[in-house]
């Protein structure tokens, strides 16, 4: 199952909370650890991609950007007119595709419902996930043969990747940068990734294990029967939008693999909706060159620029 601890967070949480009838909240050190984590591995993809690959596909990634991004925040305010008990920020969060694991921690910092966003994000993740490999298996693939990774890093690295996870945040405060909990352990990451590269600031699997579980928890042990009634309302908007996002994605990666001279199994990968990790591995085991990271990382950062700055964008809207 994609995003498999985050989903067990929420059932586990989730369930202890609608059966007690109270709210089941996260130790603050814990999340904070959590979140620097997650913050840390939207940034550490950042570090493998050259600035002149990313340079040279600036154009094309923001155009891919802009059209998922827009559909997005376009079906966020339809879903907030629609639900009253919805508000744009918490639609819009909802209805961005891609940073699954980042946008219901925005959600929390913005002000927004993160139970909501949650639960339709990891909905999105889990049918982009599950059609993925459907698709590219009828797809030709580059053919490529992929590079082995190996880590040899240092065991001091442990306590950096720990400083930089819980104190990221603390030290990007001053630059007010929005979401620094977050922002901050990335820029941190990637900036020591192209100071040091020989050094791999990849978390362990038990700090990212206690980083989805914090995630999870948070959406899930706030879970009430209110507010699943409320996603339950929006299911069938959800599920279209899901469906839209996803042909609109594959739409454009028409003009995308003849732009760039690459194959539609690359371009499909490059503007797939979310489930990064999926896209990656698919990627990898194809043989696809640098274009898909390097646009879905371009539409990530997008992304992450759009939702720090989401409540003075809607004041923005409104004026207008």
């Amino acid at each position: 199952m994609p995003a498999a601890w985050i989903v067990a967070g929420i059932a586990a949480s989730g369930a202890v909370a609608l059966g007690t009838g109270r709210e089941l909240e996260v130790n603050d050190s814990f999340y904070r650890f959590g979140r620097g984590v997650i913050g840390m591995l939207a940034g550490l993809p950042l570090v493998g991609v050259g600035v002149p690959t990313l340079a040279s596909l600036l154009v094309p990634g923001l155009l891919v950007a802009v059209v998922t991004i827009g559909i997005g925040v376009l079906g966020g305010l339809l879903l907030a007119r629609r639900e009253a008990s919805v508000s744009p920020e918490t639609g819009i969060l909802s209805m961005l595709a891609g940073g699954a694991s980042i946008l219901p921690v925005l959600a929390q910092e913005l002000g927004a419902d993160y139970r909501f966003v949650a639960l339709t994000q990891y909905l999105r993740l889990l049918v982009v996930s599950m059609t993925l490999p459907l698709v590219t298996a009828f797809l030709p693939h580059p053919g490529g043969a992929s590079p082995e990774l190996t880590d040899s890093r240092p065991w001091f690295l442990l306590l950096l990747i720990a400083a930089v996870a819980y104190f990221g945040g603390s030290l990007a405060r001053p630059l007010r940068i929005p979401v620094p909990s977050v922002l901050g352990p990335l820029l941190i990451t990637v900036v020591l990734g192209l100071a040091v590269p020989q050094w791999s600031l990849l978390p362990p699997e038990t700090f990212r294990i206690a980083a989805f579980l914090a995630i999870g928890w948070m959406c899930g042990g706030a879970l009430s029967v209110p507010a699943l009634r409320v996603f339950a309302r929006q299911l069938p908007a959800t599920v279209t939008f899901i469906v839209v996002v996803i042909l609109a994605c594959a739409g454009t990666a028409v003009p995308l693999a003849w732009w760039l001279d690459i194959t539609y199994f690359e371009a499909y990968l490059a503007t797939s909706p979310g489930a990064l990790e999926t896209v990656l591995a698919l990627s990898a085991e194809g043989g696809a060159g640098p274009t898909v990271v390097a646009i879905q990382l371009l539409r990530l950062f997008t992304l992450l620029v759009v939702a720090g700055y989401l409540p003075q964008i809607i004041r923005l809207v409104r004026r207008a």
